[in-house]
C-alpha cells in the first residue's frame, strides 16, 4: 500500500494514477474535508471555492481527468473580461484598441507590451519568435530588469510595477522574469476580437473533487488524519506511517511500502527532514455577497491605492442564476508574513476594511446590497518565484537524497512551475505516481 500525505488534488489524483496502475493507495487528510485549496462554501445556489479559481486553455491534463470523469458536458469557456482600475478609472484591457486606448502607456508602450504578450522579440528592429521558449534562460534575470530590457521602462512602471507589488508586496525584486514570461504563456491563449476564454465547471471544482474522491473510493481516503511519522526496516524500506486521528482515534500503525507526500515542504520536512528552500506567500480572501454586481468586469487589477490589488467579480464570468441571484466577489490580498495588519485582523475588521476600500474606488457603492461576506485564509497559498528558483523545487522522487521510497507531489514541485494551479495538481499527482511504479 502507497500512503498519500493530503487530500488536496494532487494527493487525489496520485491515487487515482496509482489504482490505475493496480498499486494499492491511501490518502490520509488532516483536515476534515479533502479538497485543500480549492475547498468551497456554500451559496444560495451552487457552491463556490473558498479561493478563486479558473482554468487557462493551456492546461490540458485536468481537461482530459475532467472529460475521463464523465464531467466534459459541463466544462464551459466563457470570457473572463480583464481590466485596470487607475485614477478612479477602470479600462478595459482585454481587445487590442482597448489596450491601444490606456492612457497610461505611449503608443510605443502598448506596441512593445503586445509584442512581449505574444512571445515576439522585436528588439533590434528584427522580429525574433524564438527568444523566449526557454524559461530557464530568464531564471536568473529580475522582472525590472527584463522588462525594462525588452519594452520599455515606462511599460513596467505603468503596467506591471503594480501588479507585480500587489503580488509579491515587499518581495517583489526577488521575482524571475522566468515567472513573468511563464505567466504569459500560461494566459497565452486569447480571442483578440473578444478577449480570453476561461474554462470553469458547471456547479463549480467541488464537482471535480467528489468525482475524484468517487473514482478512488471512499474506503481509501481518510479525513481528520494527520501522518505523524514514516517507519523503515533495518534495509531502509519504508514499511509504514504513523497516523494520528485525534483525541477519538489516538495514533496508530499503518503498514506502508511508499509514501506521496501531496502537501506543502514543510509537511514533508517534518515527516524526513528534507529542507526546502522555497518560500511561500499566504492569502486572506473573502467572499462578498451583494444584491448587485459592483462592474461588468470579471478580473480588475487596481493600480491606485487600495488594500487589495485586485476584485475578482466571479459572477460577471458565471452567471448569478447559478448563485441564486446572489453576485459574488473576490476580495483577495496576498501577505508575505503572518505579521501582515490584514493577516492579524478578525473576520469582522477584514470585512470593514474590503468594504470601506470598495467605497473608496466606488463612491456609489452600497454597503446595504452586501448580504454576507466569508472570509478565508491560508498561510502558503503560492510560492514566490524568485530567480534560482528552479535550483529550488523539490524532486517527485526522493531517492537521490536520501528517502528512499519517498514521493513528493506538492505545490513546490515542479509541476508548480511558473504558476501554480490545478492543472500542475494533477500533474505533480500523475508524476509522482509514475515514478512510485517505476514509469517517469
Amino acid at each position: 500500500m502507497i500512503a498519500i500525505v493530503g487530500g488536496g488534488i494532487a494527493g487525489l489524483a496520485a491515487a487515482r494514477r496509482l489504482q490505475a496502475r493496480g498499486v494499492d493507495a491511501r490518502v490520509f487528510e488532516a483536515s476534515d474535508q479533502v479538497g485543500g485549496l480549492a475547498a468551497t462554501h456554500e451559496t444560495a445556489g451552487d457552491p463556490i471555492e473558498a479561493f478563486y479559481h479558473h482554468l487557462s486553455a493551456s492546461e490540458e491534463t485536468i481537461v482530459e481527468v475532467i472529460e475521463e470523469l464523465g464531467l466534459g458536458d459541463d466544462l464551459r469557456w466563457p470570457i473572463g473580461k480583464n481590466a485596470y482600475y487607475v485614477d478612479g478609472t477602470v479600462h478595459p484591457m482585454d481587445k487590442p484598441w482597448e489596450i491601444l486606448a490606456f492612457p497610461h502607456m505611449t503608443t510605443y508602450d502598448t506596441f512593445r507590451l503586445a509584442m512581449l504578450t505574444q512571445e515576439v522579440d522585436v528588439r533590434g528592429g528584427v522580429p525574433s519568435f524564438d527568444t523566449y521558449d526557454r524559461l530557464e534562460d530568464f531564471e536568473d534575470v529580475g522582472v525590472e530588469e527584463f522588462v525594462v530590457e525588452h519594452t520599455t521602462r515606462g511599460v513596467y512602471e505603468r503596467f506591471f510595477e503594480p501588479l507585480l507589488e500587489a503580488k509579491f508586496g515587499d518581495r517583489m525584486d526577488d521575482v524571475s522574469a522566468a515567472w513573468l514570461l511563464g505567466r504569459i504563456k500560461f494566459r497565452g491563449e486569447r480571442d483578440l476580437l473578444r478577449g480570453e476564454p476561461l474554462g470553469y465547471l458547471d456547479g463549480g471544482f467541488g464537482r471535480l473533487l467528489d468525482a475524484l474522491v468517487d473514482d478512488v473510493g471512499r474506503e481509501h481516503i481518510e479525513t481528520g488524519t494527520r501522518v505523524t511519522g514514516i517507519e523503515r526496516d533495518a534495509a531502509g524500506d519504508v514499511e509504514a506511517v504513523t497516523v494520528d486521528r485525534g483525541a477519538e482515534g489516538g495514533a496508530e500503525r499503518v503498514d506502508a511500502d511508499g509514501v506521496v507526500v501531496a502537501a506543502m515542504p514543510n509537511v514533508l520536512e517534518s515527516l524526513t527532514g528534507y529542507e526546502c528552500d522555497v518560500t511561500f506567500q499566504g492569502t486572506v480572501c473573502s467572499i462578498v455577497s451583494m444584491d448587485e454586481p459592483l462592474t461588468d468586469t470579471y478580473w480588475l487589477n487596481i493600480a491606485d491605492d487600495a488594500p487589495f490589488g485586485a476584485l475578482i467579480e466571479h459572477t460577471n464570468f458565471v452567471d448569478p442564476e447559478r448563485y441564486g441571484g446572489e453576485h459574488l466577489l473576490y476580495v483577495p490580498k496576498y501577505v508575505q508574513s503572518r505579521d501582515d495588519e490584514v493577516w492579524q485582523m478578525s473576520d469582522d475588521e477584514v470585512r470593514e476594511h474590503w468594504l470601506s476600500g470598495i467605497e473608496a474606488l466606488f463612491p456609489g457603492f452600497d454597503r446595504e446590497s452586501v448580504n454576507w461576506v466569508a472570509t478565508n485564509r491560508n498561510p502558503r497559498t503560492a510560492p514566490v518565484y524568485e530567480r534560482g528558483y528552479l535550483d529550488m523545487v523539490v524532486p517527485y522522487d526522493l531517492e537521490s537524497e536520501g528517502h528512499d521510497g519517498v514521493y513528493y507531489a506538492g505545490m513546490a514541485s515542479r509541476a508548480q512551475y511558473p504558476e501554480r494551479s490545478l492543472n500542475g495538481g494533477i500533474v505533480a499527482g500523475y508524476e509522482a505516481a509514475d515514478r512510485v511504479v517505476g514509469e517517469e
